[in-house]
């Protein structure tokens, strides 16, 4: 295997601090070419918008997007005001003048996109959320060339530059066809009333604390370096002569060509819908009280609300737990006592529970292969201020809080969710497909995950959870949907170089 180190190029920092981040860094890897969101999910800026945009005329819009690159940040600063990032679909490369033979060695995936029928099935994406019924990404909505993702510290930043981009890319042929709004909620929750984003995969790369954690292989999130097979994942490499300018890297596996791909990546969209009256009336039906319709939704979630793990705490909630993402399954809960086997986070991140070799490294190692870099935010109103989940009980039985207006239950709310993969097959699909959807997980029957699982399976409902316990085991069942899809695309995050080579190329094509 040869060195997987990227040679970091020439630039010139220009600020002291980003060149203090840049050295910080123990690994040679060009943080300069590396789009910043694969780096941090820039939670310093807490207002966030999306931007999808179609290509009408490309000789028109190529120099504002030339233009544009300038504008983009990158994973060497930690911006204090304003970040833009830039991804592409296959229709958009397509758009603007990519050669075919060099677009079409992107993966499958990202090239088939993320509505056909066979990934319907593997997605679950049926019934009521087919494409054709989806605001955004199906075949009956406007097509989608680029995704701008915006952050600012404030919403009046905000504001003032998505809408400064959105005239000058509309006055260049790229038409808006959806913004996306992204709402904060309090710690760090999301809409069900759970604390979100905490089991992140560990890069070494990009770690600056010194910590000593089982690292994901950065060839899992980007593309250019070893994943966890210690291989290279496919990506679209081009014969050296084509690169007139010299911009890509050369191919590190050693061949005479040039990498596109490198210190690029996949990123996954699906806007989805998240009921949260369903949710917790499910729970009411199912349980005798408050306390216990939290202790069941935990159950499900893997959680406490606080983020606390049933498998570190699994009578009560304890905010006292400060590292939540230190635990394991197999010697702690081989039996899913704490932490039931169908549970949400017990399904997107088993650690060290399957095969091979349960309890091993080798199991963990088989884990860190699916793992997914998540970006995702918030939209829509809280059901309640608080987000609570006691205070949504008692808006939901008429307790408290009559002054509410009954349209509140049907508002839209959710999650865009992101997620940063080096091959979505092997990773998002796989996720999704393998683990949530399976109702034969962990040796269940007709249970999905409770949360994002699909509610139907080979030709028949699956809506089963079941709470592992001794000395019997219980299990609910009728459990409907909690989560809608509204939206979904594949996207091309590339490097710094890589954007310049698709504008130039397509160009001179």
């Amino acid at each position: 295997m040869k060195d997987a180190a990227i040679q970091t190029m020439s630039y010139t920092l220009d600020a002291s601090q980003n060149r203090q981040d840049f050295l910080s860094y123990p690994n040679p890897i060009d943080l300069r070419e590396i789009q910043g969101i694969v780096a941090r999910g820039y939670g310093n800026l807490p207002a966030a918008c999306y931007g999808l945009f179609h290509i009408k005329t490309p000789d028109l819009a190529r120099p504002t997007l030339i233009e544009l690159q300038s504008k983009l940040t990158y994973a060497e600063e930690r911006p204090p005001l304003l970040a833009i990032n830039l991804a592409w679909t296959y229709r958009g490369l397509r758009q603007m003048g990519l050669d075919e033979n060099i677009a079409d060695q992107f993966s499958n995936e990202f090239r088939s996109g993320i509505d056909t029928n066979h990934k319907r099935r593997i997605l679950g994406d049926e019934g009521r959320n087919s494409p054709e019924f989806w605001d955004w990404g199906g075949p009956n909505s406007s097509p989608i060339d680029l995704l701008l993702l915006c952050y600012a510290v404030d919403q009046a930043s905000l504001e003032h530059e998505y809408q400064n981009l959105k005239q000058t890319l509309a006055e260049s042929g790229i038409e808006e066809v959806r913004r996306l709004d992204t709402q904060v909620l309090p710690d760090n929750k999301e809409h069900f009333g759970f604390r979100d984003g905490i089991a992140q995969p560990f890069l070494k790369e990009f770690d600056r604390k010194g910590r000593d954690l089982v690292a994901v292989p950065l060839g899992e999130i980007l593309l250019g370096y070893p994943n966890g097979y210690d291989r290279y994942t496919q990506r679209p490499l081009i014969a050296a002569e084509l690169d007139t300018a010299s911009q890509l890297p050369p191919d590190p596996e050693g061949s005479p060509t040039r990498d596109l791909g490198k210190n690029g990546t996949y990123l996954v969209f699906r806007q989805m819908s998240q009921d949260i009256p369903a949710f917790w009336r499910y729970l009411q039906e199912q349980t005798s009280s408050s306390e216990e319709a939290v202790r069941l939704a935990s159950k499900m979630v893997g959680r406490w609300p606080s983020g606390a793990p049933l498998v570190l705490s699994p009578e009560e909630d304890n905010t006292a737990i400060k590292d939540k993402d230190a635990f394991t399954y197999h010697d702690t809960d081989r039996q899913g006592f704490k932490c039931p086997l169908g549970a949400h986070i017990r399904r997107t991140h088993p650690r060290d529970s399957l095969q091979p070799e349960p309890g091993s490294e080798k199991s963990i190692a088989f884990s860190n292969r699916h793992r997914l870099l998540r970006r995702g935010r918030s939209y829509g109103a809280p059901f309640h201020p608080s987000v609570n989940p006691t205070e949504y009980l008692k808006q939901l039985s008429g307790t408290a809080y009559p002054e509410e207006s009954p349209e509140k239950s049907s508002e839209d709310r959710g999650l865009h969710f992101i997620c940063i993969n080096a091959n979505i097959g092997r990773q998002f699909e796989f996720v999704q497909h393998t683990w949530a959807n399976n109702p034969n997980f962990n040796g269940l029957y007709q249970d999905p995950d409770p949360i994002i699982g699909s509610r139907s399976a080979y030709g028949l409902p699956q809506n089963r959870f079941t709470q592992q316990q001794p000395p019997v085991r219980c299990q609910f069942s009728g459990m409907p949907e909690f989560v809608g899809i509204r939206g979904g695309g594949y996207f091309f995050l590339p490097s710094r170089s890589a954007l310049a080579f698709i504008l130039s190329r397509g160009a001179s094509a």
